[in-house]
């Protein structure tokens, strides 16, 4: 076979596990990032039938297949406009992606961290202390950081609560950038009829972006905002003006799924509205 060079079209590195129902993680973000016509090299962390949002549900951790896997792509010589994370299940993942961007990740090359730890003010049950120590190392190779509020309080140490002044959330920002990244998102942050974004970057004021509250959460709405920011940044589009439109989208996207009657648990169907990326 004659040798080829695999490095001519811009590539995202995705890392994150892969639900074949309920349109989350990998099965969200990749369709996605290809529509706005970058190449998306998928790292599965796990595979589930369905995502853990639902009562039953099968799960098989791929751990033990992730760095043979990565050293696979390290002999095509694959080379990565931007990496993205998403959820990890254990140290050992972290490390693992710590890893992956130590080998991948040049000058040239965007680092998107989704440090999905928790919720509504509470870490997930797989995330120990210590594993919060080591999203916190992970966050260095961060480029641009895309925690929710949850997430951004678990970061910095900071007590959670429900209403924040514009002044304490750019102390935190401010934390979570002395850790690394030049581009901070806190994600939605309550504010009355409203979910706001904040934005926080160097050299440059911070910025909140709103937008109406439309029904309740779904799943997979995070993956979707980092899969826009990502392939974005790629793309050379402006940062605020990627966080208005992955707003927008995921606006758009729940209100389409609440008129077509979509469960919760299903997510978002943003099949409907992919054109929009383009």
């Amino acid at each position: 076979m004659k040798n080829s060079c695999h490095n001519h079209q811009k590539k995202i590195a995705l890392i994150n596990d892969y639900s074949g129902f309920g349109r989350c993680s990998i099965a969200v973000a990749l369709p996605i990032i290809s529509m706005m016509k970058v190449q998306c090299c998928a790292v599965p962390t796990a595979i589930l039938s369905n995502h853990t949002g639902f009562d039953s549900y099968f799960f098989d951790d791929y751990t033990d297949h992730m760095e043979t896997y990565i050293k696979e792509w390290e002999k095509l010589g694959l080379k990565f406009n931007g990496i993205c994370s998403g959820f990890l299940g254990s140290e050992r993942q972290i490390e693992i992606v710590k890893g992956f961007m130590q080998r991948f990740k040049t000058e040239e090359t965007i680092v998107l961290v989704d440090p999905v730890m928790g919720d509504y003010g509470r870490p997930y049950a797989t995330y120990t202390p210590d594993m919060c120590q080591a999203m916190k190392s992970l966050v260095q190779y961060a480029d641009i950081l895309t925690p929710n509020l949850t997430e951004a309080c678990i970061l910095t140490d900071t007590p959670y609560k429900e209403r924040w002044k514009q002044s304490e959330l750019k102390e935190m920002s401010k934390k979570l950038f002395q850790m690394g990244p030049q581009k901070i998102v806190i994600t939605g942050i309550p504010q009355r009829s409203f979910v706001a974004n904040y934005c926080y970057w160097s050299k440059k004021e911070p910025h909140i972006i709103r937008t109406h509250k439309i029904g309740d959460s779904r799943s997979g709405t995070g993956d979707v905002f980092a899969a826009i920011l990502a392939a974005d940044a790629v793309n050379g589009v402006e940062f605020i003006d990627s966080v208005k439109k992955a707003s927008r989208f995921i606006k758009n996207c729940i209100e389409r799924s609440s008129q077509m009657d979509i469960p919760l648990t299903d997510g978002v169907c943003f099949e409907e509205l992919l054109y929009k990326l383009k």
